[in-house]
This record gives C-alpha cells, sequence and structure tokens, in this order.
C-alpha cells in the first residue's frame, strides 16, 4: 500500500524546526489553508493513482526543494548528507583523501591532491581519473555522488582505483582530516609575498597569520594576496582578514530584511604590508568584502577582471533530522555602502588571463581505435589537443594525416605508452589527462606578473 503523508503535519515540521518562529509579513491565513488543503488533495492523488511506489522522505523532501527553489539562486534544501557536508566546508576541514575533483565525460578527474593530504601522500595526481572506489565502478556519477563516497570516518582506509593513462593503478588510502580551507605562502622575485587563500573558513585567518610570521622573518613587505576562483565563505572571516590588511573604520555595512544594519569594522591603526589583490569572476561574495575594501579605502592594489557580484548574505540554519537550510537574510554594501551585489568589484589594472574552453573540444569515444587514413571526431580531438599542447600538427579537420601519426607517436613516447600511432583508449585518456594539466597550471599567469610589476614600481 501507498505511503500516505499529512501537509499540514509538514508545514509543521518545518515551522518547529527552527528555534524561534514569528512571521515577518502578515500572510492571508485562510487562504494559506486552502492551498495546503489542495496540495494535500494532489499528493494523495498522484500517491493513488501513480503507477509506482514513491519514498515519504523523497515527498518531503521535493516540498522543501520546491518552497527554498523560489526564493533565490542561492536558497537551498539540504539533506541531512549535504548539510554534514556543507558544515564541514565551512569549518575549514573534513574527513576524507583529500582531493579536489570534477565530473568530465561521466569520469571523476583529479583536479589536485590538496598539500599534505593522504592522497598527495599517496601519489595520486593531478589529472588522474578515480575509476573505483571500494570495488565500485563509479563511472557516470556526480562529483558530489564520488565525494559522499569517498569520504568516511577517520582512520577507515578507502580502495582508490586509479586510471593514468594505460595504467590502473590501486591505492589503498587511510582517511584523515584534510583541510579544505587551503593558504599557500611563499617569498617571489624583489622579496615579494605570494598568498593563495582558496576561501574563507573559520581557520582561513589562523592559516594566513601562519604564513606572515614566515614573511616577517624574511622582511618581507609587499604581498600578492591571491583570491582568484575564491568564491566566498564566512563573513566573519573575511572580516577578521581585513584586520590584518586594512586600516580602521567601516569595511562593510549588511542590511537585513528586518530593517537592522549591522556595520562591521577594521581595528588596524597602521597598515604593515602593501599589498596586490588578484580577483577574477570566480571571486564571489566574502572574497568581494575582502577586495571591495581594499580598493575602496585605497590600501591596496586590485589587478585581474571583474569579481562575479554577490552582495548578499545567506544564514544557515539546521532542522530536525540533521538537514537543514540556507536562504539569503540580507545584503552587504563595501565602504562608503558601496553597492556589490549584481555589480561586483572592478579591478584597479584589468589583465585577462589566457583562457581554455574544454568545451570546445569533441568528446573522445573511449571505444574506438583510430589508425592512420581515419576520418573521425576521435582524430578532431586528438589533433586539437596535440595543437594546445605545442605539438607541430597541420591545422585540425578530424583526418588522420601523416604528420598527425607523427606526432601522436612522439606524445606516446613521452607518455610512456606503446609509440605506435593508433589513437587507442589508452592514448585518448592520456590526451584528455594532458590538457586537463595544461589548462590548470602550463600557462603564463599575467594577472601575477602585473600585480609583481605593479608592487615594484
Amino acid at each position: 500500500m501507498k505511503r500516505k503523508i499529512s501537509l499540514l503535519l509538514t508545514v509543521l515540521l518545518i515551522l518547529s524546526s527552527f528555534t524561534t518562529f514569528a512571521f515577518a509579513k502578515e500572510i492571508d491565513k485562510d487562504k494559506f489553508g486552502t492551498d495546503l488543503e489542495f496540495l494535500e488533495r494532489v499528493v494523495y492523488f498522484v500517491l493513488d493513482n501513480y503507477q509506482y511506489e514513491v519514498d515519504q522522505e523523497d515527498i518531503l523532501e521535493g516540498l522543501y526543494d520546491g518552497f527554498f527553489n523560489v526564493l533565490d539562486d542561492y536558497s537551498v534544501y539540504y539533506t541531512p548528507d549535504e548539510y554534514s557536508a556543507m558544515l564541514d566546508t565551512t569549518a575549514g576541514e573534513f574527513v576524507g583523501i583529500g582531493v579536489q575533483i570534477t565530473d568530465a565525460s561521466g569520469q571523476i578527474v583529479v583536479i589536485t591532491p590538496l598539500p599534505d593530504s593522504p592522497a598527495m601522500n599517496a601519489g595520486i595526481k593531478a589529472g588522474d581519473i578515480i575509476k573505483y572506489v571500494d570495488g565500485y565502478d563509479i563511472t557516470g556519477v556526480t562529483s558530489s555522488q564520488a565525494s559522499l563516497l569517498i569520504r568516511g570516518d577517520e582512520g577507515t582506509s578507502v580502495k582508490i582505483g586509479i586510471l593514468r593513462g594505460e595504467q590502473v593503478l590501486n591505492f589503498d588510502i587511510v582517511r584523515a582530516k584534510v583541510a579544505t580551507s587551503i593558504v599557500e605562502g611563499k617569498i617571489m622575485e624583489n622579496n615579494i609575498g605570494y598568498l593563495k587563500v582558496t576561501d574563507f573558513s573559520d581557520n582561513t585567518v589562523e592559516l594566513v597569520e601562519k604564513e606572515l610570521s614566515e614573511f616577517d622573518k624574511s622582511n618581507v613587505k609587499k604581498i600578492v594576496i591571491d583570491m582568484r576562483n575564491n568564491g566566498g565563505g564566512t563573513l566573519q572571516a573575511a572580516v577578521d582578514l581585513l584586520n590584518l590588511f586594512v586600516t580602521e573604520g567601516p569595511v562593510i555595512y549588511v542590511d537585513y530584511a528586518s530593517g537592522k544594519e549591522d556595520i562591521y569594522e577594521s581595528k588596524l591603526r597602521e597598515q604593515k604590508y602593501e599589498i596586490a589583490v588578484l580577483i577574477n569572476g570566480g571571486s564571489a561574495s566574502a572574497t568581494e568584502v575582502f577586495a571591495g575594501a581594499v580598493k575602496y579605502k585605497n590600501e591596496g592594489i586590485i589587478v585581474g577582471t571583474n569579481s562575479f557580484g554577490k552582495g548578499i548574505v545567506q544564514t544557515l540554519y539546521p532542522l530536525k533530522g540533521g538537514s537543514g537550510v540556507k536562504f539569503t537574510t540580507a545584503e552587504y554594501f563595501s565602504v562608503n555602502k558601496t553597492p556589490v551585489h549584481k555589480v561586483g568589484i572592478a579591478p584597479d589594472i584589468v589583465v585577462e588571463n589566457e583562457k581554455i574552453d574544454l568545451t570546445k573540444y569533441p568528446v573522445f569515444s573511449k571505444t574506438n581505435k583510430s589508425a592512420p587514413g581515419t576520418v573521425s571526431l576521435d582524430v578532431l580531438a586528438a589533433e586539437m589537443i596535440l595543437k594546445t599542447l605545442g605539438y607541430d600538427v597541420n591545422e585540425p579537420d578530424g583526418v588522420y594525416d601523416q604528420k598527425s601519426f607523427e606526432q601522436i607517436i612522439k606524445f606516446q613516447g613521452d607518455n610512456l605508452l606503446y609509440p605506435y600511432g593508433t589513437i587507442d583508449v589508452a592514448t585518448q585518456n592520456a590526451l584528455y589527462n594532458a590538457l586537463m594539466k595544461h589548462a590548470q597550471g602550463d600557462i603564463e599567469d599575467l594577472q601575477l606578473k602585473e600585480a609583481i610589476k605593479a608592487l615594484t614600481k
């Protein structure tokens, strides 16, 4: 028998999940009650007439999803597992093997192993394809699903099967706590410090302070702060970080729907470092809080491209049963109440880095083997990748000619593959992995170069 559900109880469950509840805006209670009754009848009608079984939890999650999806793009309902993962990310660490991954063409590809993580220590590399997790083939799953499979309790082991070119490698890795808030520091030419800040988590400021103490030992006075593709994090972490770099005064204004306004300030008496901040279209939210304060207080140079333009604040609320919701509760404004939302932060020095559009490359079949004389999309993809990687091929046209044949042999030899010129599956995988690696770091960083130049003037 199909399981029934009372929509009234569902609504009460949502409301009672919050510790405090009050209507900020009046609603038409009679119409609201009528709408709930109608929705309840619709659900009963579907359950009575739908061919297959429907799980009650799926119905509840669908109701929650539907409600929060009508608010804005940043308001969302989380299942218990998703909410737990969100809290881990906000805290700046999680338990797992420590890899950043993406799903591409149905495969889970390692973007990078995180520094000092079990994955890095085991030898997993950027471009590796995660094929198996504990013996299960995960081809076709999303990166979120793969993350949940790879994560687990601290101290437990997980078997990871990797495809690297034509090699199949197996790793037995013990899960451990891994920092998601990564701060990389180094000293570059002319004694200029470099800080890469990947997000704003609870431990971000502590990690930055650690790097600054090393800079101080070498008397570093000028720093490039790289916040490109930093999607944000907690507002408080951004304010705390500003207290290390910009002088006293208001740095952010937060206006709530209730009419309340919070003003966050820096208490730093005097700037210790001359800074340049790198941003791009992937720099959002808390990153824009930081970059905006630097720009509008004229206490640093902003280099790169316009930031994303997310000037709104979301608040996390737990629900009963371990799930949770996040929805927009306020809008923030930068120094002098300068708008950020849908505007972003414009750099003082605009510099575009060369980009590789991975979508323009045809997807390999992973089944066909192309020999000289073949005309196919596999050949076109191989020629395009070889040309991008700097191999001497003619203009890509999908025709497997002699010159492409010679360069495939060269590529196979360069990548420890059998050099016989056939574009087999192993060669296709190696070409794709080489392209991914090239796209991630083998291009000259013009933005960083300009930031260094600005600090040395």
